[in-house]
């Protein structure tokens, strides 16, 4: 089974708490931190790879045809990255971060806007194990038409069949959840840019 934390419950007193009640009488936090730091050190194998699915890393949403005219807001995947940890039967503990750009159009109606994405981890080119969405709000200042995000995923854990299984038999790939008109419109290879209009 696949655990994931969503960052923004995933608080730094939450955080606090959740180690100091996992301490020993004996045990300070410096002590966890260093054996955390060596069991990540120890990982049998490398970590899942991470990436964003290719015809779902990008989103336009249209106010009506589909001319830049009409464009109201977009979203482009950037850069993906991931760093785990597991030892002995424990299970992968990965971390995801990844960059986006978010652009708004001519046809948009206000200057705050959501957009969802989802998590998904597999076994390496078979199937789904486990699939979750997330919510991303963006707010565009006055003047500015884009917007540049990085977004913590925060923790996801996966079970492990054995303590040979290594994270190579895994993936975690990101993307934006699309609706089938702007999956079709991805897949046919067409795109606005969130900078669209603006060269």
């Amino acid at each position: 089974m696949t655990r994931f934390f969503r960052p923004r419950l995933f608080t730094a007193c939450a955080l606090g708490a959740s180690m100091i009640a996992g301490l020993s009488a004996c045990q300070t936090l410096r002590e966890r931190a260093v054996k955390v730091e060596q069991a990540s050190e120890t990982n049998p194998g490398p970590c899942p790879r991470a990436f964003s699915l290719y015809d779902a890393a990008r989103i336009v949403e249209f106010a009506g045809e589909e001319r830049y005219s009409n464009v109201a807001y977009s979203g482009e995947m950037g850069k993906v990255t991931s760093v785990c940890r597991y030892v002995g039967t424990a299970p992968i503990i990965a971390n995801l971060v990844f960059n986006a750009n978010f652009g708004i159009g001519p046809a948009a109606t206000q200057r705050t806007h959501t957009f969802r994405y989802f998590v998904a981890v597999t076994r390496k080119n078979i199937d789904v194990i486990d699939k979750e969405y997330f919510p991303i709000t963006v707010t565009f200042p006055p003047g500015s038409d884009r917007v540049s995000v990085t977004e913590t995923v925060g923790e996801i854990t996966i079970a492990r069949a054995n303590e040979t299984t290594s994270g190579e038999n895994f993936e975690i790939i990101i993307g934006f959840d699309l609706t089938e008109a702007q999956a079709d419109f991805n897949a046919e290879g067409k795109r606005f840019r969130p900078d669209a209009g603006q060269r």
